[in-house]
């Protein structure tokens, strides 16, 4: 178990009031706690537990707003997989990812904002995740980005400040997740207009990070937020992952009517589709 740390330091090889050394062996300390943790974090991501979470993207640079909302369903053994990804801004900008267990297909339904992209309401395509972890799942990619941002930040920058355990057992961590690692794990996607004003000083400036994991190591909630100002531009962030109680069937849709899906039937078909996506994102 990860033991708190604040000013002292107990259990895990220390006596209980014991002062942690300060300096380069605190952040020592902290660093090897949270890589520790991050490791069988990203360990139980291979796992597919069963789960139901919610993530909000907030984030603006200067005037230039994204908002939006992931909520995703995991179920069962093999899972099945839905992701529903909603702009907080248009209610008419939506795109839901469904794989059922086992299916040789994932389906897209596309909200109005799409419909341009096929005659019908779904689109399908090969799935080809096949049994990689969660990480390469719409439901969790973002999370695992922001997760990627937290481990380099801390082993590349000390960035780690505090890991705290609970009386429920549950472990709350903290750490600055510097602007570097934020924008090299694409923890957002921004434009390359945007990337391209991102300039020295803006990259000096980091944001907070707060992982909550309960009794059993599971992540239950995990903010990143904050306010960087450099080079004439300012940027706000704020990310927040949570669970949202236990999924069931009723949760998940049913496989599309035939009638109602665009079939995407190889690589090209699905490149182009992305494509004409991506254009409509840039407007």
């Amino acid at each position: 178990m990860l033991c708190g740390v604040t000013l002292v330091a107990t259990g895990c090889g220390a006596t209980a009031g014991t002062a942690v050394p300060n300096g380069d062996e605190v952040a020592a300390y902290l660093s090897a706690k949270f890589s520790d943790t991050l490791q069988k974090l990203s360990d139980s991501l291979g796992e597919n537990d069963t789960r139901k979470s919610v993530q909000d993207t907030f984030a603006r640079f200067d005037q230039k707003k994204i908002n939006s909302t992931i909520s995703a369903v995991q179920l069962g053994h093999p899972p099945a997989r839905l992701s529903k990804n909603h702009s907080n801004q248009d209610s008419n900008e939506y795109l839901d990812d469904f794989h059922p267990a086992n299916s040789p297909v994932e389906y897209l339904l596309l909200g109005p904002v799409y419909a341009s992209l096929a005659p019908t309401h779904w689109v399908s395509m090969p799935y080809t995740a096949g049994d990689y972890n969660e990480c390469y799942w719409a439901g969790a990619h973002d999370i695992c980005k922001v997760l990627g941002a937290i481990d380099d930040s801390v082993t590349k920058s000390k960035g780690a400040r505090s890991a705290n355990s609970k009386p429920d057992g549950s472990i709350q961590l903290t750490a600055d997740v510097t602007m570097t690692a934020f924008l090299d794990n694409s923890v957002i996607t921004f434009p390359d207009s945007i990337l391209e004003q991102i300039g020295p000083e803006m990259k000096t400036k980091s944001f907070s990070a707060t992982l909550t994991l309960d009794a059993q190591g599971k992540l239950t909630d995990l903010t990143i937020a904050g306010t960087a100002t450099g080079d004439g531009h300012e940027m706000e962030i704020n990310e927040h992952y949570r669970l949202d109680g236990t999924p069931t069937e009723n949760d998940l849709p049913k496989v599309p009517d035939p009638a109602d899906v665009t079939v995407l039937p190889d690589r090209t078909a699905v490149d182009d589709f992305y494509a004409r996506m991506g254009e409509i994102q840039d407007r």
